[in-house]
């Protein structure tokens, strides 16, 4: 090092040495330009000696040094002369330009105070800094503005010259036309120091301001039109996707790269947050936009302020309804806010004591909480909270000395001085209902800032009167009460010194209290009851006397005992269930202490074997509160009757949790004990109803969770399951689009059925299918038995069952395993010659017994459509009919509903499956018995079950007037038992949610049903139709639909118009004003918000005309002609300006429709853009305008393909290559390239990276140069040919190409 130094200065100190008449007479003796010349050389001759000598890893130590040298000197002359040597040995190519420039700009003795240094270094610089390679650039440029950033505001004008020498460097590597390096990456280091709202250096001016402008047609580019004011539809298939992303500490957007975005994009999107908040069913996808896991404690401060927003729009709205107490609409909002204030804090999304302390602002209070103060203080025009938090030792949470540490919450709505009062005793009862389940696990501290919001809202200085406890809003009326009970039980328990005496005002309310926990009878005809079990669940021992009331009023008093239908049947004497405003007075922790209790009461049940059965009242009441156990005794009778109220009575429930007891009920299939009739058919029939029930958007969601291991999720024996989760997967792939995908995301689910129950598909139902689906099943296709064999089968099998005498041996050859199973068949040709069944038939049934029988059922299937097939019609038909029956209704051989789900789930072709279909429609609507059950039991009961209190006594009736319950039923199944279930509630009151039945179906089939309007209609109104004495007029369908397509001929269709198209939007927007009167979930589906979302639930074929729109636009003149749009193409573009202008272009509008419906599809919708953009688009688009809008249509949807379909964001990337490059053969010049070599930078930095270059790399050197010298850091073109420049570029102060100056070892892409 030491002999290095002494070699470089021996070097330059000769070139710069004087003598000393030159120094006495500094100024007067000037060196000849051939003298320097001569310097020079001479300079550069040792130096090249001694840098040939020295090792690569001195080279940088070297430069150094040599610039600390020229640092050192004090005379302009010999630093401008060194730097000339320096100049020099760059041009010669002795020195690498990019250390030379590092070493200048990073120099500590590099000061703006030194003018003449500064404008020397930049001088030279500039000079140079055309051979650094384009990431050498990016980082000088760094460097640069940082150095620049030292300069203080306000200096002598006398050194401004020399200070622009700098801002001249800027200015070099700033220009389009040098391509030092891709412009992109220059606004990114200018976005780094000056982000949006902050004004560049002064010595800049409006250089960088100018330069980072440019860029604003790249950030529209990639900007969805109208974002900020798009809404999803929560629980839609395309709501729970990246789409609605946010930052969870910011709320704003994720937006990609660190363009000059719009405004309104980097504002916090606190409206769209709120907006879903408000939604129900809408937890998992805040969950989802915030990026908040269940499994990771993470408290966010942006969810708790709009939380607390909620609260006070909900205080607001109660103090304006007039109605309240009376069941005003604001309840469902107060139901709702609980129900997501109880969530979120539970996961601890949201801190408890920081919700209350926003709530309640008072001017320089304190509040101590775990030996911490928090001290809030109103800021400006009390507009902004700011919170102070010191803990006891004034140390932060990091253990540093921080005496404050300072959150603020925007935009803080408070409730001081606001005289919300009516609302106070909704907000307590929420509040109430966290506070009741919580406090004994938590610390009371958390808890006593509630007392500070009641010192708010309660300042009445007299008593508050005892409200009507006959309603049910009195129990929120004394839900501060029952807090303040909380509050002080805990603060004895802890032995705490923080017990708070009674308020005052609250006095009258507490003795009430007191008072009826003495009285020991407490009846049911008020809410007395409720409120004693809210104000002491947390106390066992006053908890035991209102709790026990009501687990005796619905189990009974153990003694009386009612009669079931049957001989014998018996159980607990109560039969009115607690209705659902008592329920609903409950809160949460009351009510799972009931469920605990009921519970007990049935888990007691089976282990003491009773025979007695389950009292109807607790079995409703259990039905309306929460999702059953399956449990693990071996009481048989008490499982069927939860099932059938997992079944029939249990509505919302998670999907989860759905899915998680499906996947209980195939393990609980397999047990020996379930092998009864009746209970493995409620088994198999409950897994049915979670399969089929599952809404088209849940089914991915849930079934990924098992891909590693589908057999839980399967059955192992059940074909008709099966084939239902398989049509449930058909139908969930048709509604959410993701037909489109390539490739099957359930392959290993279908992979493990077909090796369970191989079967096949007709092809008319596989014709259905999406594609995926189809070429799976294609594939793995199973040879089919002939029905002749089948035939031929029984025949033998009869001649066997005649032939044989000895009835163990007809027992035991007839119900082995091995044995063909065709049992059935027998006993169908037995009536049919004998018209009776021997008893020997029924042994061997009762051998076979339930599990296996379902192959017998099967198999009867098959041979019923051949029998029917081949029969000679009149009276052999009519036989055939009668005997089918006999075998259903007289003989109970087989059950209604498992013959229809075989007979439906068979695959047969042609005339086959209309004879199949045939059987079904006479088993259902010929035999008149069952058609005379179905109508007596509708006219009697209502599908609104909960609104039912005498539901047994119903039960009752109905079944005294039909006389036809066996006496053997087993009594612990006869509550919903199987006549009654599989007769009445699989064909009337399996559709659930009728709305969503029918628009799955309509969508299903919607290519078969295109050209059919009859058919549609008649499907409408027989759907629609069945509701209406249960739905208001006009509920679901509008006054001009039921008036013109409902009454409409054959010959003279009803065509609407485009006015009913904007009524009908008009309805939906009226619909939506009103959600809080229709929470239904089975119409989710409907769109309320946007006509875009409206297209998109619907089938492709009326959304995919937005693709003729965007051709139409694309061709119009506006972007094909120069001539018809003269002005800057992204005015053209931009959807707000015309819109606030009223400038009505067609261009915008179509724009942002198309970005309106892109952005609310599925993935499975966007997918269909890439197959769009090549086959359609690509040959089409000639021109730059039509590039430039191609680009705005799918630039802002990379983000989400990159998120979510890496393959579609590869085509695309491609196909936007290809464009450019007709574009360009067909153009003689381009005039806005720069925005377009702007944006693909930015696709290829931000999402393609190198994925596509091997495509692009071939495109981009087929283009002019002046496209392919801005391009060529995108692909390796400079190491393969020199980059030929354009004149315009030379002249503008290009740099020589960069294949001549960067060695071939650096890389030019990232």
């Amino acid at each position: 090092m030491v002999q290095m130094e002494t070699q470089l200065q021996s070097i330059f100190e000769e070139v710069v040495k004087t003598e000393i008449i030159e120094e006495a007479f500094p100024g007067m003796f000037m060196d000849t330009p051939e003298d320097e010349k001569t310097k020079l050389i001479s300079c550069l001759g040792a130096f090249r000696q001694f840098w040939s000598g020295l090792s690569q890893e001195s080279h940088e130590q070297c430069i150094q040094w040599i610039v600390k040298f020229i640092h050192g000197q004090h005379s302009p002359k010999r630093i401008s002369f060194l730097y000339d040597c320096l100049a020099m040995a760059v041009e010669t190519g002795l020195l690498p330009p990019r250390m030379i420039c590092e070493s200048l700009i990073n120099s500590e003795t590099l000061e703006w105070e030194r003018t003449q240094l500064w404008a020397l270094t930049f001088k030279l610089v500039r000079k140079i800094i055309g051979g650094v390679d384009y990431k050498g650039v990016r980082d000088l440029l760094k460097v640069i503005l940082e150095k620049i950033l030292t300069i203080p505001n306000t200096v002598s004008s006398a050194v401004v010259q020399q200070l622009l020498a700098a801002r001249e460097v800027i200015a070099y590597i700033l220009e389009r036309n040098a391509c030092l390096l891709p412009a992109y990456f220059a606004v990114t280091e200018i976005r780094k120091l000056y982000p949006e709202g902050k004004l560049p250096h002064w010595l800049l001016g409006n250089l960088v301001s100018d330069f980072v402008d440019t860029f604003r047609p790249t950030a529209r580019i990639n900007s969805i039109c109208g974002r900020c004011s798009l809404l999803p539809v929560v629980n839609n298939s395309g709501a729970i996707c990246n789409s609605w992303k946010l930052d969870p500490a910011t709320l704003r957007f994720p937006l990609k790269g660190l363009l000059p975005y719009d405004k309104d994009l980097f504002e916090p999107q606190t409206a769209l947050l709120r907006y879903v908040l408000e939604q129900p069913y809408s937890r998992d996808m805040v969950c989802n936009m915030l990026g908040l896991n269940k499994q990771h404690k993470q408290r966010c401060p942006v969810l708790e302020d709009q939380l607390v927003d909620l609260v006070v729009y909900a205080m607001e709205r109660s103090e304006t309804e007039e109605k309240f107490d009376d069941g005003g609409t604001s309840q469902l909002l107060w139901q709702h806010l609980s129900s997501q204030l109880i969530f979120f804090v539970l996961f601890q999304f949201a801190s408890f004591p920081h919700m209350v302390l926003s709530l309640h602002q008072k001017e320089d209070s304190e509040v101590e909480m775990d030996g911490a103060k928090i001290r809030i203080k109103e800021a400006s025009k009390g507009t902004t909270a700011v919170i102070w938090v010191r803990d006891a030792a004034g140390l932060n949470q990091d253990g540093e000395e921080e005496p404050e540490t300072r959150c603020v919450f925007k935009d803080l709505l408070q409730l001081a001085g606001r005289g919300l009062i009516k609302g106070r005793d909704h907000l307590m009862w929420v509040l109430l209902q966290f506070i009741s389940g919580s406090i004994q696990k938590n610390a009371l501290a958390d808890f006593l800032p509630v007392m500070k919001l009641f010192d708010l809202l309660y300042p009445e200085k007299e008593f508050i009167p005892v409200p009507d406890i006959n309603k049910p809003q009195s129990t929120h009326a004394f839900a501060m009460t029952c807090i303040w009970i909380h509050l002080n039980r805990k603060a004895q328990n802890d032995n705490s010194k923080l017990q708070i005496p009674i308020p005052h005002s609250l006095k009258l309310h507490h003795e009430f209290l007191q008072q009826s926990l003495r009285n020991k009878s407490l009846q049911m005809n008020d809410y007395k009851i409720a409120l004693l079990c809210n104000a002491y669940s947390t106390n066992s021992e006053c908890f035991t006397l209102p709790m026990g009331a009501l687990v005796e009023t619905i189990y009974g008093n153990g003694i009386m005992r009612i009669p079931l239908p049957g001989t014998s049947c018996l159980a607990s004497g109560s039969i009115t269930p607690l209705p659902m405003n008592l329920l609903d007075s409950l809160t949460v922790h009351a009510k799972m202490s009931l469920i605990h209790s009921i519970a007990t009461r049935v888990i007691k049940l089976a282990h003491a074997k009773s025979s007695v059965a389950l009292a109807p009242a607790l079995v409703e009441t259990y039905s309306r509160q929460l999702l059953p156990t399956v449990f693990k005794s071996h009481a048989w009778g008490i499982l069927h009757t939860l099932l059938e109220m997992f079944s029939y009575r249990m509505h919302h429930i998670q999907p989860h949790y759905r899915v998680q007891l499906l996947s209980h009920l195939h393990t609980l299939a397999a047990v020996a004990q379930t092998n009864q009739n009746q209970l493995h058919l409620c088994v198999e029939s409950t897994a049915l109803r979670l399969i089929t029930a599952l809404g088209s958007s849940e089914v991915q969601p849930q079934f990924t969770r098992f891909l590693s291991d589908p057999k839980t999720v399967l059955s192992a024996e059940s074909e008709e399951l099966n084939r239902a989760l398989i049509l449930t997967l058909a139908r969930a792939t048709h509604v959410t689009g993701s037909d489109s995908i390539q490739g099957t995301w359930c392959k290993d689910i279908l992979q493990t059925i077909m090796s369970f129950t191989p079967h096949n598909w007709a092809s008319h139902t596989l014709s259905c299918f999406p594609g995926p689906l189809q070429a799976f099943f294609k594939q793995n296709n199973v040879p089919q038995e002939s029905r002749f064999n089948l035939k031929k089968n029984v025949e033998e099998e009869y001649r066997k069952w005649k032939s044989m005498t000895n009835e163990n041996d007809i027992i035991t050859y007839f119900s082995m395993q091995s044995s063909p199973p065709l049992f059935l068949c027998l006993l169908w040709k037995m009536l049919l010659e004998t018209d009776h069944i021997n008893q020997i038939g029924y042994r061997v049934l009762e051998r076979i017994g339930a599990r296996a029988l379902v192959v017998h059922v099967r198999t009867f299937a098959d041979f019923l459509v051949y029998e029917f097939s081949t029969s000679a019609g009149g009276q052999q038909l009519n036989k055939c009919i009668e005997i089918l029956n006999d075998m259903v209704w007289k003989y109970n051989i087989v059950t209604l509903d498992r013959l229809i789900l075989c007979l439906a789930m068979r695959s047969h072709e042609g005339n086959e499956a209309q004879v199949c279909y045939f059987i079904i429609q006479l088993l259902l609507l010929k035999p008149n018995d069952f058609r005379n059950r179905v109508s007596d039991f509708v006219k009697e009961n209502s599908p609104e079950h909960w609104l039912q209190n005498d539901w047994h006594t119903k039960h009752m009736n109905y079944h005294k007037v039909l006389m036809q319950i066996s006496a053997s039923v087993n009594p612990l199944e006869v509550l919903c038992d199987d006549v009654m279930k599989y007769e009445i509630d699989d064909i009337k009151m399996s559709i659930d949610r009728p709305v969503t039945y029918l628009y799955n179906t309509l969508h299903y089939y919607e290519m078969h049903l295109r050209n059919r309007e009859s058919l549609k209609r008649k499907l409408v109104h027989a759907i629609i139709g069945s509701l209406k004495d249960n739905r208001p007029q006009g509920w679901c369908l509008s006054d001009t639909y039921l008036k013109c397509a409902m009454n409409a001929r054959e010959d003279n269709p009803w065509v609407p118009d485009d006015t009913y198209y904007c009524k009908l939007i008009g309805r939906l927007s009226a619909f939506s004003a009103k959600r809080e009167h229709y929470i239904m979930d089975e119409c989710n589906w409907i769109d309320h918000h946007c006509p875009t979302r409206f297209l998109l639930v619907l089938k492709e074929p009326y959304w995919i005309v937005l693709h003729d729109r965007i051709v139409s636009v694309i061709s119009s003149p506006s972007l094909t002609s120069e001539t018809e749009w003269v002005g800057y193409p992204f005015r053209l573009f931009d959807f707000t300006a015309c819109h606030q202008s009223y400038s009505e272009m067609s261009c915008s509008y179509t724009l942002a429709l198309a970005h309106a419906v892109w952005h609310h599809s599925s993935i499975g919708q966007l997918s269909l853009i890439p197959k769009f953009l090549t086959e359609v688009l690509l040959p089409i688009v000639k021109t730059e305008f039509q590039l430039l809008y191609v680009y705005h249509l799918v630039g802002p949807f990379l983000q989400r393909f990159q998120q979510e379909r890496t393959r579609c964001m590869i085509e695309i990337g491609v196909a936007f290559y290809d464009m450019l490059l007709n574009v360009d053969q067909c153009s003689t010049h381009l005039n806005y390239m720069d925005p377009i070599c702007d944006f693909l930078y930015h696709m290829k930095y931000m999402f393609t990276g190198d994925s596509v270059k091997e495509q692009v790399e071939k495109i981009i050197c087929n283009l002019k140069p002046a496209l392919k010298l801005r391009l060529r850091f995108i692909t390796h073109i400079s190491k393969m040919e020199p980059a030929t420049v354009p004149p315009q570029a030379i002249n503008s102060g290009s740099p020589a190409p960069q294949s001549n100056q960067v060695p071939v070892s650096l890389p030019v892409t990232q």
